[in-house]
């Protein structure tokens, strides 16, 4: 059979590239308007996008075998799990903001395109190095453990975070001259009506900056920050899903098909935030478990060992500590929670 240098066959790149831009071609249509996302929708559509990425897998395994649909649906959920600290970040980043709710997927619609660009090339970049030897893997293993570490530290000290400091919010000022108030859904605004709203008398304190003909608003702030954090929490996915494939197709798939339902998962978990206070402790735990196979993996090209853990079992685990997360959660809610529920 004919193959591509990703090592499938064309019809298998085929499929897969058709349903990526259906996928994205559908999102950017359906949710255009700037309405808030009821929880109920965007529950409705996170099953659609897991569909989708289980059809996927689906079709990998009559095309490849329950080998490659296994590593495909591994990386995904691992993906996914590992999403939820990242979407728990861009909470915090939207209430810093102060961004309504009806223009938080407008962001994350513009920030899942950059995680889609950079995904694939932190993916090419990751698995070229693995070609370098095992040491890489090592490498790999203390970038992801030493992200569960920063999360346990977080976790300890939950103090939040002045994102005027961020190094994103920075550059983008050093961009453009910014115009201190939401201009609608609009990232950028002109001097010309700039020149008309500093006239108005609630906007009577605000001057204009004397250069720029173009003004950032705070969503392009925002936009600027929400990208630089999802490329600085690639840098500990794109490994951990390499710990379960380097296959470079298997690991780019499984985390663009992750990344396609982010956005409606996004609300999901805003609406239950409260109520899933250990799932972060969940992702802790996984990240020290995938540091580990990758250690593993490396000491086994390195020493022999012949101790390593197979696609299925990975699966399992991923699955077993999402579940138990959940499941602790709705057991053991933290105390200022329940006082909170009580008021």
């Amino acid at each position: 059979m004919e193959t591509t240098q990703l090592g499938f066959p064309p019809l298998t790149m085929a499929v897969f590239v058709g349903i990526a831009l259906g996928a994205l071609l559908l999102d950017m249509v359906t949710h255009r308007d700037e309405k808030p996302i009821t929880l109920l929708r965007a529950s409705v559509w996170s099953v659609f996008w897991v569909a989708i990425s289980l059809a996927f897998a689906g079709f990998l395994y009559v095309q490849h075998g329950p080998d490659i649909a296994s590593l495909f649906i591994t990386g995904y959920a691992l993906e996914k799990v590992l999403s939820v600290d990242n979407l728990f970040v861009f909470m915090a980043i939207f209430a810093w903001f102060k961004v309504p709710d009806g223009l938080r997927h407008r962001v994350l619609y513009w920030g899942i395109i950059g995680a889609i660009v950079f995904r694939g090339i932190f993916v090419v970049i990751g698995t070229g190095l693995l070609a370098f030897g095992p040491w890489v893997e090592i490498l790999f293993a203390v970038i992801v453990a030493w992200t569960a570490v920063m999360m346990l530290r977080s976790e300890e000290g939950d103090e939040e975070e002045d994102y005027s400091q961020h190094m994103a919010y920075r550059f983008a000022q050093k961009l453009f001259p910014v115009w201190p108030k939401l201009y609608g859904h609009n990232f950028f605004v002109s001097r010309k009506k700039l020149e008309i709203e500093v006239q108005k008398p609630e906007n009577s304190g605000i001057s204009l900056a004397t250069k720029g003909k173009i003004f950032a608003t705070p969503l392009l702030l925002c936009l600027f920050v929400v990208e630089v954090s999802d490329v600085l929490f690639a840098f500990d996915s794109v490994p951990a899903v390499i710990a379960v494939s380097r296959e470079p197709l298997i690991v780019y798939s499984a985390m663009l098909f992750a990344i396609l339902g982010l956005r409606t998962l996004y609300f999901v978990l805003e609406a239950l935030k409260r109520y899933l206070v250990h799932l972060e402790k969940a992702v802790i735990v996984l990240l020290f478990f995938i540091a580990g196979k990758l250690a593993l993996n490396a000491t086994n090209h390195l020493f022999h060992h012949g101790i390593s853990i197979d696609p299925d079992t990975s699966l399992l685990i991923v699955l077993v500590v999402l579940a138990i997360g959940i499941v602790a959660s709705a057991l053991f809610p933290e105390k200022e929670e329940a006082q909170t529920d009580s008021l």
